[in-house]
Formats: structure tokens, C-alpha cells, sequence
């Protein structure tokens, strides 16, 4: 392993160990990247590798127009995915899939997930989106590459932000999460699965459960993320 991709390679590492740490994965599914930006790469878990045989070494360094840049092993089958995400949305540092039970339950159901409480609210202000499933002429076409444009047309669509939702669903497929690094593309893909296992819980106890009112995530969002923050220590 070079020197040079040495640090990047190993935040990879550890993001990847650490979802499958978080039980978000099952035998070889889901990957985790994480992006150099003044280098133009970004490091991604090996295609169909079990996690248990998994070494920094294995990472594969991809640049942003899917280029082998160093590594011995196939990259992700997802690769594309990521590449399209980060150069496209300059601000996100990691990428994270997962086939995650809940997250993936939602998907299949082609169904925004409702933000019904606060836990929700400590973390988005919005629904997290589900994006419609992938016409069939994208699907016969460059399929993981169009993953990221239906991702990115998913946002323009419902108006939002990326920097501020950082997860979606892919309809019938699963989910996708990014952050600042790799580390919080995973907490974040934690976080959705977490979200996603609560609303159905609240749909089997009520059907009819009301979205949360606008004043408590207006409240919960702004004591972690507003100007006058005061969750947590300084």
C-alpha cells in the first residue's frame, strides 16, 4: 500500500468495519467511500469481499470519472454511485449503501419515511425522500452511474437540500447516506435505519399517526443545528 492513499485508505477501512459493527449489513452487501478532494479520488470497499476478510490494504482508490487509480481488487459494483455524488455535490466528504432491513423495507414500499418525533427532528427537519424507481431505459443503460442522477433528480424534485438531508431511499433498491466524512455517511445510514424501524412501529401502533407538529422540529432540529445551538459540549 503507497504512502500516499495510506490515511485514506485506512478511514475507509474503519468506515466499512464499522457498519458492519452496526449490524446495517449482511454477508458481503454495502460499502462505504471516502473522498480526497484536493486529490480527486476517493477510496471504496472491494466488490464481494466479506467483512471479516477485509484489510486497509484491499481499498481501491477510484477517481471521480471511475478511474483505478491504485489497488489490486475489482471496486464496488456501486462505484459509479458514489463517483457521480461526489462530483456533483462538492460539500460531502463519505458515501455509505446499505441493504439495512428497515431502510430497505421503505424503499420496497416506494414511501417517504414521515418524521412523526424527535428523534427524527434531531436530525432533519424534512420526510426522508424515496426516490421513484429507475425508468427502464436508465436501467438499460449506465445503471449505477444513473443511481447518482436519480438521487440528484430525486433532490431538485422535492426541493431540498443536500447538506441538510443527507440520506435518501432508492425506490426498491435501498439506501443512500453521505456526510462530512466517511464516519458520519455511516452514523448517518445508522440513523435512517434507526428512523425507519420507529415509523413502522408507529404505523402498525396507529395507522393514523400524525406527522410531528412544525414548533417540535423547528425546536429539536435548531438546539443541535441552529446558530444557538446547545446540545452537547463546546
Amino acid at each position: 500500500m503507497s504512502s500516499i492513499y495510506q490515511e485514506l485508505k485506512h478511514e475507509c477501512y474503519e468506515a466499512n468495519m464499522q457498519l458492519n459493527a452496526l449490524n446495517l449489513v449482511i454477508y458481503t452487501f454495502g460499502n462505504v467511500s471516502a473522498v480526497d478532494r484536493e486529490k480527486e479520488v476517493f477510496a471504496i470497499k472491494p466488490s464481494g469481499v466479506p467483512y471479516e476478510d477485509l484489510k486497509p490494504e484491499d481499498i481501491v482508490i477510484i477517481d471521480f470519472e471511475n478511474n483505478i487509480i491504485e489497488g489490486e481488487m475489482r471496486p464496488s459494483s456501486d462505484t459509479k454511485t458514489h463517483a457521480y455524488l461526489y462530483k456533483n455535490w462538492k460539500e460531502i466528504g463519505g458515501v455509505a449503501h446499505t441493504h439495512a432491513t428497515y431502510s430497505v423495507a421503505w424503499a420496497q414500499a416506494q414511501r417517504d419515511i414521515p418524521i412523526f418525533g424527535t428523534t427524527h427532528a434531531d436530525h432533519l427537519t424534512a420526510d426522508i425522500p424515496c426516490a421513484p424507481p429507475m425508468r427502464d431505459d436508465l436501467i438499460e443503460g449506465n445503471y449505477e452511474h444513473n443511481t447518482g442522477i436519480q438521487i440528484q433528480d430525486c433532490f431538485r424534485d422535492k426541493g431540498l437540500s443536500y447538506e441538510e438531508v443527507q440520506m435518501v431511499l432508492i425506490g426498491n433498491h435501498g439506501p443512500f447516506t453521505w456526510g462530512k466524512d466517511a464516519a458520519k455517511a455511516v452514523y448517518n445510514s445508522k440513523v435512517l435505519e434507526e428512523v425507519a424501524r420507529m415509523a413502522f412501529l408507529t404505523l402498525q401502533i396507529n395507522p393514523e399517526a400524525l406527522r410531528l407538529k412544525d414548533s417540535l422540529i423547528k425546536k429539536h432540529y435548531e438546539r443541535k443545528h441552529g446558530k444557538n445551538a446547545y446540545y452537547g459540549q463546546k
